[in-house]
């Protein structure tokens, strides 16, 4: 018999389900319950908003409507803009103030925006007690941010920051803004493309400097076909200077047209190009590599000083915050209120040692050279680099202070103070120079085969005898050519603030290795900076590590060397001065601005006699230098000439 409960009320079908409807209704409820004040609903509105679901939180509009909570997160999204998929950190301040079945509190909004930036700011929050008590927010696009109205969204833009300058040793910019013209043609007054490209590239050749690399036109009548006939297709920036040569041929060409504006720019087009680098807009590169740091349209210093220092040269970027409004063809574009501004710091400066004098009259030097070639120049009296040229080649490469290459005679400076040091020889004493020498089965002849037979070692020098040296190399050791090479600065570690590479000697090998290397040939390798500096070395009596950026001053240069002995600089610098009185470079007599000292150099290289470098290395009055040609032949006939530009340059 089943049980009975009288005194248990029976539960209906529909009793059952209305109760279940109370439990969901309970759980479905927008915002907050009544035992929840208005706080609770501005916490439940910030994290809301953080996470991208509002589903907890109750809106309604000023007018007291209730609007979704989907839709407010749209808008929210909408609105946030450009910032929308980095969320800001949010947080109240302080309790909101009841008045009645109203509250206001606060709250801050602070966005994470480029380059480390932070905006932030306070907003009122309002809220409103419903009929279930419950607190609900009032919903405005102005509590995303006070200017957003309904349709606006925010927009980012990088302020770029003044870029800093690398000065000259005066302290005046070598880059400046100077007065260039674009050449340009309009595709509709164009009726014979083949024709206005010929006359185009005749022009641009006749410039002087050459233009390089040379200006491509291939593809310029493609690109006027496929522009629209008012368009403007760019050509070629030209600076005035070389604009004003070819004016006449192309000015009144069919369709060109030309604007003047300007441009920073170095002096001139070559000066010290390959040292200084250029600055270019960002390449996708740049972007991949410092993402966060370089953005679309930014300017990059590649190469040189330019890239080395680019962080310090490009500054901080600021940062504006816009709002935009769609268009009426659909696009997005401002509305003309900035949100707010982050300044952007310029750029701070590098100070150099180069004297546009000097560097004008190397540029000039080598500017005639077809073959790859450098020039440096060096200050004897406090070491600093006045000039830094290069010729033809790749516009990045500095040859001047990173060619490592055999130097040929030059290095018997190097050998000859290592002979004196040793007191293996003297200005007079006599020494063979035959035709041939054989060493350990290698033999060695002289330049045309030439032979002194048995003459004072100054003519040797001054001759510049390869049989001589080879004979006279045992006399130096194992390794006193490398040691009297550290004593003039080679192989040691520099700080000049670029790229530099400062030689390595040769030491120990066999006897015709250690033959070859007392003429400069063997394994022993050198740049120009490195052979300037050793040769600034001679004619001061030490040597000093050479200078070129002097802010940021670099980490601690390296020591000085010890003081060269008199009873050896001293013969050395005598027959320097004979290699032009009556040597291998009388070709420098004559020119102008006092006695000129050196030695001339012609280097194998790839174990080929007919393969050779040029080389010239000495100095005028305050001013050493080193001149190097690659595949120059004999330095009588490439650089001992471009010395000669040199020195007349600075007259």
């Amino acid at each position: 018999m089943p049980l009975s409960y009288p005194d248990r009320p029976r539960r209906t079908r529909t009793t059952v389900r209305a109760l279940l409807a109370t439990v969901v209704a309970a759980t479905t409820l927008v915002g907050c319950s009544d035992s929840d004040g208005p706080a609770e609903s501005v916490s439940a509105f910030l994290s809301g908003w953080r996470s991208g679901t509002l589903h907890s939180v109750g809106f309604r509009d000023p007018t007291g409507a209730r609007v979704p909570a989907d839709q407010v997160m749209a808008e929210i999204r909408a609105l946030s803009g450009e910032l929308a998929d980095q969320p800001p950190k949010l947080t109240s301040s302080g309790e909101p103030k009841v008045t009645g079945d109203s509250a206001e509190g606060r709250i801050r909004v602070t966005w994470q925006l480029p380059g480390t930036v932070e905006w932030s700011y306070e907003r009122p929050i309002r809220l409103a007690r419903g009929g279930d008590d419950a607190w609900q927010v009032i919903w405005e696009p102005a509590l995303v941010q006070e200017q957003l109205l309904r349709g606006d969204r925010l927009a980012v833009r990088r302020v770029g920051a003044p870029r800093g300058g690398v000065l000259d040793a005066a302290g005046a910019p070598i880059v400046a803004p100077r007065p260039v013209v674009r050449v340009g043609v309009q595709p509709g007054e164009v009726t014979d493309p083949a024709a206005l490209v010929r006359q185009l590239d005749a022009a641009f050749k006749a410039v002087r400097p050459v233009i390089t690399p040379p200006v491509d036109l291939s593809d310029l009548p493609k690109r006027l076909a496929d522009a629209k006939p008012e368009a403007r297709v760019e050509v070629v920036t030209l600076r005035e200077e070389a604009y004003r040569q070819i004016r006449d041929r192309i000015y009144d060409l069919p369709g060109t047209k030309f604007v003047t504006e300007q441009a920073e720019l170095a002096p001139t087009r070559e000066f010290a190009r390959a040292l200084l680098g250029s600055v270019d807009p960002a390449t996708a590169d740049d972007l991949a590599a410092k993402p966060g740091v370089y953005a679309e349209g930014d300017r990059v210093g590649h190469g040189g000083l330019q890239g080395r220092y680019d962080e310090r040269l490009r500054g901080r970027p600021g940062v504006s915050v816009i709002t935009e409004r769609k268009g009426p063809e659909g696009t997005w574009g401002p509305s003309g209120t900035e949100v707010f501004r982050a300044e952007p710091q310029a750029g701070q400066t590098v100070k150099t040692t180069l004297d546009p004098a000097v560097q004008n009259a190397a540029d000039a030097a080598l500017r005639g050279e077809r073959r790859r070639a450098a020039l440096v120049a060096v200050r004897i009296s406090d070491g600093v680099v006045l000039a830094a040229a290069n010729g033809p080649g790749p516009a990045g490469e500095n040859l001047a202070f990173t060619a490592q290459v055999p130097p040929g005679s030059t290095f018997k400076m190097v050998s000859t103070l290592g002979l004196l040091d040793r007191d293996a020889v003297s200005l007079d004493g006599p020494v063979d120079c035959p035709k041939t020498v054989t060493v350990d089965g290698r033999s060695f002849k002289n330049s045309d085969n030439f032979a002194l037979g048995r003459v004072p070692f100054r003519t040797d020098f001054a001759k510049s005898c390869n049989t001589a040296f080879a004979a006279l190399a045992p006399k130096l050791g194992p390794d006193g050519l490398a040691e009297t090479g550290r004593t003039l600065g080679l192989e040691a570690t520099w700080n000049l603030g670029a790229d530099v590479f400062t030689g390595k000697v040769s030491t120990g090998g066999s006897a015709a290795e250690r033959a070859a290397a007392a003429f400069g040939q063997g394994t022993t390798l050198v740049s120009p900076v490195a052979m300037a500096a050793a040769t600034a070395a001679v004619a001061r009596g030490r040597w000093e590590q050479p200078k070129l950026v002097l802010d940021p001053a670099p980490e601690q240069s390296a020591p000085a060397g010890p003081q060269l002995r008199p009873e050896s600089v001293d013969p050395l610098r005598t027959m320097m001065r004979e290699v032009v009185t009556a040597g291998t470079a009388t070709a420098l007599r004559g020119v102008p601005g006092g006695p000129v000292y050196g030695k001339t150099g012609t280097a194998e290289y790839d174990d080929n006699p007919a393969n050779t470098h040029a080389w010239f290395v000495g100095w005028q009055g305050d001013v050493a230098f080193a001149v190097f040609v690659e595949k120059g032949g004999g330095s009588t006939e490439s650089a001992v000439p471009i010395t000669a530009r040199f020195l007349r340059g600075l007259s």
